[in-house]
C-alpha cells in the first residue's frame, strides 16, 4: 500500500494467514477446500473405554462450533493473540467482557467512545453495581481517573467519531502498574492496520459487522485474548451468557477475512485521497482523518499503526439544518449508522450513534450538529469525490 509510507510495516502473510489458518481440506470429511456450515446444536458423544462424555471437543452448539471455531482461530492468529471468542454482536462482545468484573468494580474508558458502548456502560453496567469513569484520550488523565478498585481500563483508537489516537503502548504500561486489564477496541483499523495485543493491551474487542466482515450482511462481535487465564475466563463466559453468532454467520466472515487484506488496502487509499481533497475545502470547516499531518496525534498514529481505514469525519460550514440537507444531497453515499462495509455511508452522530449520549457529553466531545462522519467504500473514489461535490453545491 504506497500511503503507508512512515507507519509501522504492514504485517507479512496477513492474507496467507486469513486464507490458510485451521482450514486444511484434510480436517474435513470430503477435503473441502472452504469450510464447510456446520449447523447441528448436538453432537453424539462416545462411550469408549478411553472417552468420557466430558472429554470431548464438542458436546454443545453453545460451548462449541466447528465453523466458528475455525473462525476464532483465525481471528485469533491474525490479532497475535492466544485466542479468540465470538458473539452475536459487538456490543454482545462488550458485555461478555463487563462479565469479567463484578459489583463494586471500577472501569475508566475514553470519553469519545462508540455510543452504544456509552450507553452500555452509563444505563447497564451501572445496574451491576461497576462504575465507569470518562477520560480524556492522554495518559496523564487516566492515570487521574484511576481508583482503588479499578480493574478496567477501555479505549477505542481511533476514537468514534472524532477521530483521536490513544497511545496505546502508554497506557498499557499504566494498566500494567496497576494490575488493571486494558481493553482496546479495534473495530476502526482491523489487525491489519493495527495490533493492540502487541503493544500491549491485554484484550481486543471487535464489531466483526463492520470492517472484518465488510459486506454488510452480519452482525457478529469478537473477543482476542492475550493470555491463556484470560481466554478461559471469556470463554466460560461466551458458553455461560449464550451471546453467540450463527454458524452460517460465521461462514460469512470466515469468507470475507479472505480479502480484508485487498479490502483495508482500497478503503484507506481512497479515504486518504477524499481527506485531503476536502481539507482545504471552503465549506468545511476542518477535516478529521489521522492520515493528515494537521491531525494532532498524527505522528503517534504513524508509530502504532500501519496506516488508516476508510474512516473520516468532517465539520461543514453549517447547522443541523445545513447538514440534514447536505446528507439529502448525496446520491452515492447512502445515509446509514453503520461503516466499513464496501459501500459508502455518511452519517450524523449527534442524532444517531449518539443520540442517547447526553447533550453536555456530546458538546464537551465535538459532536455537533456540523459533524459529518463519512465511511468510504469501494466504489471509484473521483465518483466519491464528485458526490460530495454536488452535495456541498446544494448547501
Amino acid at each position: 500500500m504506497s500511503d503507508n509510507i512512515g507507519y509501522l510495516p504492514l504485517p507479512k502473510s496477513f492474507a496467507t494467514t486469513a486464507i490458510h489458518n485451521a482450514q486444511e481440506p484434510e480436517q474435513w470429511s470430503c477435503n473441502e477446500v472452504v469450510p464447510p456450515i456446520s449447523m447441528t446444536t448436538v453432537f453424539k458423544l462416545s462411550f469408549n473405554e478411553e472417552d468420557s462424555p466430558g472429554s470431548h471437543k464438542y458436546k454443545y452448539g453453545r460451548f462449541g462450533n466447528p465453523t466458528r471455531n475455525v473462525l476464532e482461530e483465525v481471528i485469533a492468529k491474525l490479532e497475535c493473540g492466544y485466542s479468540a471468542s465470538c458473539f452475536g454482536s459487538g456490543l454482545g462482545a462488550s458485555m461478555t467482557i463487563l462479565g469479567l468484573l463484578k459489583q463494586g468494580d471500577h472501569l475508566v474508558s475514553v470519553d469519545d467512545v462508540y455510543g452504544g458502548t456509552n450507553i452500555l456502560f452509563s444505563n447497564v453496567a451501572n445496574k451491576f453495581g461497576i462504575e465507569t469513569t470518562f477520560s480524556e484520550i492522554d495518559v496523564e488523565s487516566f492515570e487521574k481517573a484511576l481508583r482503588p478498585n479499578t480493574k478496567m481500563i477501555w479505549i477505542e483508537s481511533p476514537t468514534n467519531p472524532t477521530m483521536k489516537i490513544c497511545d496505546i503502548e502508554a497506557i498499557s504500561k499504566l494498566a500494567k502498574k496497576h494490575d488493571i486489564i486494558l481493553v482496546v477496541d479495534n473495530t476502526f483499523l482491523t489487525p491489519y492496520l493495527q495490533r493492540p495485543l502487541t503493544l500491549g493491551a491485554d484484550i481486543v474487542i471487535h464489531s466483526l459487522t463492520k470492517y472484518m466482515n465488510g459486506h454488510s450482511d452480519v452482525i457478529m462481535g469478537a473477543v482476542v485474548a492475550k493470555n491463556e487465564k484470560l481466554a478461559k475466563e471469556i470463554a466460560v463466559l461466551q458458553g455461560s451468557m449464550g451471546i453467540i453468532p450463527s454458524p452460517f454467520d460465521c461462514y460469512q466472515v470466515l469468507r470475507s477475512l479472505k480479502t480484508l487484506a485487498l479490502r483495508m488496502n482500497q478503503h484507506s487509499q481512497s479515504a486518504l485521497k477524499i481527506a485531503e481533497h476536502f481539507d482545504k475545502h471552503p465549506k468545511v470547516l476542518k477535516v478529521l482523518h489521522p492520515g493528515l499531518p494537521s491531525h494532532p496525534q498524527h505522528e503517534l498514529a504513524k508509530k502504532q499503526t500501519s496506516g488508516h481505514s476508510g474512516i473520516l469525519s468532517l465539520y461543514i460550514d453549517g447547522n443541523l439544518e445545513s447538514s440534514l440537507k447536505f446528507l439529502r444531497s448525496l446520491k452515492i453515499f447512502a445515509l446509514a449508522g453503520s461503516l466499513g462495509g464496501y459501500e459508502s455511508l455518511a452519517a450524523l452522530p449527534s442524532i444517531m450513534s449518539h443520540e442517547f449520549v447526553p447533550q453536555e457529553q456530546k458538546s464537551k466531545l465535538g459532536i455537533t450538529d456540523n459533524l459529518i462522519r463519512l465511511s468510504v467504500g469501494l466504489e471509484d473514489t473521483d465518483d466519491l469525490i464528485a458526490d460530495l461535490e454536488n452535495a456541498f453545491n446544494l448547501i
